[in-house]
């Protein structure tokens, strides 16, 4: 049966009118974060839609460009450490759960099919389709965005974290990936609940790199994330300092939603302030302005249409971004910012 009319039937069936697909990449493999797409077609027929498994990556990246380009959609992630705290399936469940939240927010939705048996937590009913990514036409299209998305993720991490070939084997078990990890180690975004058993086979076997190497870097790896968290806040702090002395009034801070988060919510005059703050050593990297790049900027974005949504005010949105060079002159005991540069970017994307 044709994708769409499976679609259409299966909505009929079940009292739908508006109705989403759901799928999600990347459960497999030993690095990576895993990603999920909702989409919803509407009355948009895209020709050749299906499992993403099953194309190309050529077609792939031309189905995705017209998906992008046709319907609405949304795409979340689940992070190495919530797989790892989680397991791979929870993980997986959040991200779609993630995505179908966006999308619902922004249009309405009655229902989700999911792809697979397992539909746990939606916050719309949920309606799984076992193989749906080939028989269901949003979840194919669904499929075809996580993958895609996914794939260039980890091109990016293999820039990051070279010699494990990530932009060729996106993470998964491929024999070059296991010799790569037998030489280096694990990376940062490697899922150590997926290395266990292979490293106790390496701790066994005599190799440098055994399970007690690995749970040491991954508790590096949580003391950098949370002295990184404790840098944020210190440079949030400051930011804040700095611009409630020209005017401004702190609305919010760190607000959370599905889709992102923003570091700073303020008031001036007519406009509601969404403020990004990037504390850096120095200018030696890049300007820090730099790393709030497109994909973070659409994050941003959402969090603040989601902000606009829940909260009814009359003022006009805009966006800024606050660098802080600290230069060594920030101390970070007695917060005591006197010592640095900062540099307030007035509409900043």
């Amino acid at each position: 049966m044709d994708l769409y009319e499976y679609e259409k039937r299966l909505a009929e069936n079940n009292g739908f009118l508006c109705v989403c697909g759901a799928d999600e990449a990347g459960r497999g493999p030993l690095a990576g974060p895993v990603y999920a797409a909702a989409v919803s077609l509407g009355d948009v027929k895209i020709e050749g839609l299906n499992d993403s498994k099953k194309l190309t990556p050529l077609r792939r990246e031309k189905l995705y460009s017209e998906i992008l380009s046709k319907v609405e959609y949304t795409v979340a992630s689940a992070s190495v450490g919530e797989i790892d705290k989680y397991n791979v399936l929870e993980a997986s469940q959040l991200a779609m759960r993630r995505a179908v939240d966006a999308l619902s927010s922004k249009s309405h939705i009655d229902a989700v099919f999911v792809d697979g048996n397992i539909a746990r937590g939606f916050t719309i009913p949920a309606v799984c389709v076992v193989n749906g990514d080939a028989l269901c036409a949003s979840i194919a299209a669904a499929s075809i965005i996580a993958k895609v998305t996914r794939d260039r993720e980890m091109v990016r991490l293999d820039e990051i974290y070279p010699g494990y070939g990530f932009a060729k084997h996106k993470g998964y078990p491929t024999k070059q990936h296991y010799e790569a990890l037998g030489k280096l180690g694990p990376s940062p975004v490697h899922r150590v609940s997926f290395l266990r058993k292979f490293y106790e086979r390496q701790g066994k076997q005599g190799s440098q790199h055994t399970l007690s190497s690995m749970q040491e870097i991954e508790g590096n790896k949580k003391l950098y994330l949370s002295s990184s968290r404790a840098r944020g806040k210190l440079g949030e702090g400051v930011a804040v300092r700095h611009l409630e002395d020209r005017g401004y009034k702190l609305v919010e801070r760190n607000f959370c939603s599905h889709v992102g988060e923003i570091d700073l919510i303020l008031q001036k005059d007519e406009y509601v302030v969404f403020t990004e703050v990037k504390l850096r050593k120095d200018r030696s990297f890049a300007e820090a302005a730099e790393s709030v790049d497109s994909r973070k900027i659409h994050k941003i974005r959402r969090t603040a249409e989601y902000w606009l949504m829940t909260h009814k005010t009359a003022l006009q949105p805009r966006f800024d971004v606050v660098e802080i060079y600290d230069g060594g002159g920030l101390n970070e005991a007695t917060e005591d910012s006197s010592g640095c540069e900062i540099n307030h970017i007035i509409n900043a994307f």
